[in-house]
Parts: structure tokens; sequence; C-alpha cells
């Protein structure tokens, strides 16, 4: 078996499981947050009208609220979802409630692996569909629905059909110009949207095993936009360190057999990778940076799950030091913890000196909420995962898709940039 196949043996209680097999699975952690948690509720009250009793949880422990999308208060309606969230987490008797400006907070996503809520093995599900983000901890990680989260909620178990997997092999380690985002651009490029329709994407390779942990959570962030079930990475001694580094303790592995059978294996040479960027108005419109159009940006966004990460501020900064952005320039750091190690080591410092805002956590710009959405004919570069009509603002705003290091060169020129292209 391979590793997902693995951990639904493990969580069904079978000794073996096969691709299409309908399971029933034990569920280790679960997620919601202040969309998906208000809709969690909806449920609940519909389920009190038929007499069907929701006054306790499976398992408070085993729950964990985060408030990002619509943070700070966008306007009432977000507001008052603040509220219920709060109400749920005191009535219910959860405990690990990220609460937005106290204490550790920022995107779900994000919190999942920098405060160590999911382990190696886990099956852990969430109300939203970038769950898939943590599966590069080696965790079977996938996005639900209210009616399900709400019934995860209550029996702490969900039906699964077994997913098949395709394998993404990387052979080599990416060029220092080249990031994860590029990779998997090209890997949608290539599959398409749909390419990974209720499947697994697996990552693997000798270039995988030389990816940061944060490197991989950027691959399967973007299984989603490949319509994934989920995205994995088989967990090593860098998942354990990372994980081990932010308090975590009994940390097991699981991983696939070496005979593990895959539906299809894609295979990549990273010396051959180029910069790329997704035209509007789909992650499968690819072109590499050289071929971009040459279009007049408005902003440049660097934030959200997919790339506001620590090492994404790195990569970011080394571009913008001793350099002014030449247009409105966002960075927004992916949690709040994040946010004060870029303070520490300078990072905002660089920012600031080059003519950027630094904003706090939160996905509002990234879904087209609040904090820095687009308006009508703007044009922006930007290191979120989607870039369909009107997903950062207005209809017919425009949203090129890009790493973090394009996306800072951009701002620099004002035109989409090679990173390279830079005097």
């Amino acid at each position: 078996m391979n590793i997902v196949e693995k951990i639904l043996a493990r969580a069904s209680g079978k000794s073996q499981v096969a691709p299409d097999d309908v399971i029933f699975a034990n569920v280790d952690k679960v997620m919601v947050h202040d969309v998906s948690g208000p809709g969690v509720l909806k449920v609940f009250d519909k389920l009190k009208k038929q007499g069907i009793a929701v006054d306790k949880l499976w398992d408070p422990t085993k729950v964990w609220v985060a408030e990002d999308h619509f943070v700070p208060s966008a306007e009432k309606v977000s507001a008052e979802n603040i509220v219920k969230l709060t109400n749920f987490t005191k009535n219910y008797g959860i405990e690990k409630h990220f609460k937005y400006g106290m204490g550790q907070y920022g995107i779900c996503h994000t919190l999942s692996h920098e405060e160590a809520m999911v382990m190696p093995g886990d099956v852990y599900v969430g109300g939203d569909s970038h769950t898939n983000t943590t599966g590069a901890l080696g965790a079977f990680a996938c996005g639900l629905g209210h009616t399900d989260v709400a019934y995860v909620l209550l029996n702490g178990r969900i039906w699964f059909k077994v997913p098949e997997t395709y394998y993404f092999k990387l052979n080599g380690k990416l060029p220092d110009h080249v990031m994860a985002k590029d990779l998997i651009l090209k890997i949608i490029g290539e599959i398409g949207t749909d390419g990974g329709a209720y499947r697994t994407m697996q990552f693997g390779g000798s270039g995988i095993d030389e990816m940061s942990v944060e490197s991989r959570l950027t691959l399967c962030n973007m299984t989603t936009e490949a319509g994934a079930k989920n995205g994995i990475v088989e967990p090593d001694q860098k998942v354990v360190d990372y994980l081990s580094s932010r308090g975590a303790t009994n940390i097991n592995l699981i991983n696939g057999d070496t005979d593990a059978e895959y539906a299809k294996t894609f295979e990549y040479e990273a010396s051959e990778m180029e910069p790329i960027i997704a035209k509007p108005f789909s992650p499968e419109n690819i072109c590499v940076v050289g071929e971009a159009p040459s279009v007049e940006l408005d902003k440049s966004y660097i934030g959200s799950c997919t790339g506001a990460k620590y090492e994404d501020l790195e990569a970011a900064a080394k571009i913008l030091k001793g350099r002014k952005v030449k247009i409105r320039t966002e960075i927004l750091p992916a949690a709040i913890s994040i946010y004060q190690r870029a303070m520490e080591n300078g990072l905002l410092k660089i920012f600031l000196d080059a003519g950027v805002t630094v904003g706090p956590p939160t996905c509002g710009a990234c879904c087209g909420a609040h904090m820095g959405v687009l308006a009508k004919d703007e044009i922006c570069i930007s290191t979120t995962n989607r870039n369909f009509p009107g997903r950062m603002g207005h209809v017919e705003s425009q949203t090129y898709l890009a790493s973090p290091l394009v996306a800072a060169a951009s701002a620099v020129t004002g035109k989409i940039t090679d990173p390279r292209d830079l005097k």
C-alpha cells in the first residue's frame, strides 16, 4: 500500500484497502474557521429541529478553531460570526481557539503546521478546500463541506472512497530562481484543474527530499486547484525536526511500501524548471515568465496560506533589499508567529524601506473579501492560489499567480519580471 492507503487502513481498522474501496475512517483532527464554523452551526440548528442531539461533540480536544477569513472584521456580519465562533468554543469546551489579535493566530492552513496541530499519519479534515496543505506533514488532509464537518464533530468519523494516487517525481534540486510554486503551477498546467479529481497527488523523488517542509506545503496546498482529494509527501526527518521545534512530541511516521503502486507517474527534471506564472483566469493557464504578456501591473500581493510562509517572506526580502517598489505592494505574513520572526530578523524593515505596506495575517484579499481587494480593470500579481474571475475582487479585475520571487521582482519593475532580470 502507498502512504494514503496505509493511513486510511489504520483509520478504518482494516489490514488492507485499495482504490475505490468505501470506508468509514476515524478522524484525528478537525478544523473550522470563521466562514465554515457558522455554516456548521446552521447544520446543527437543522438537526436540533429534527430532534437529533447536538449538545456535545465527540471529542473537543481534537477540534480547533481559527479566525482568519474576515479578520479584522470586514463588516457587521463577519463581526457577528466571530462572536458565534467564540460562543461555539465556550459551549462545547473547545480549548484550541486561535482568536484574531490574541496570542498566536493566523491563517488556518498555516497554523496547522506552525502550531503543530496535525501529526504525520493523522486523518485531518477541515471546513475549507485548502486543508490539503497539511498533507506535506505526511497526513491525510482534505476539506469537507458544512454537513460533513458537522457529522465529524458529532461522531468522530466520516466515509471516504479510497482515492487512486498520482505520483509526481522531481529529480534534482530546484535552481535558486525557481520555487515550489513554479513546480505546482507547471503540474497544474500539464494535468489541468480537474486532472487530480478525487485523486491523491503524492510528491516524491530527490527534489522533494531536498525541499524544505514549507516548500512541500506549497505543493500540497495547490493540489486543490488540480481538483485533488488530497496532496501528500511522505514524512522524513525534516518533518520530525520541524514539528519538534514547534513543541510536538511522540511523532510517529507512516510511509508507503516500497512496492506500492500508483495509477500514474509524472516525472520532472529540476534543472529544466523555469519561473512560471498562471495568467487569468485559471491556474492551468500557465507560461514561463519570459513569455509573459507585457502588462502594466497595479499591485503585487504577497500573502495567503500559499505564499506568505516564513521562507516566502525571505525570498521576497532577498529581492526587495536595497530596492524600491514601483507599484502598490502588500505583504501579509500568514501567521503572527511568522510576522514576529520577520520583525526580529529584519525582514519587515526591508519591506518598509522598499515602500511595501505590511499587514496582519488574513485571508481577506485572497478570497476577495477585504484588506486589499481589486477594483475593476486592476491587474495584480499574487502569491495566492486562485485567479478565477472575481476571486480577488471585482469580476473584471485580473490576477496573475506567481512565486514570491517573481511577485517581488515584478513589484520593483511594475511588470511581470523574472527575478534573474533585475539589475
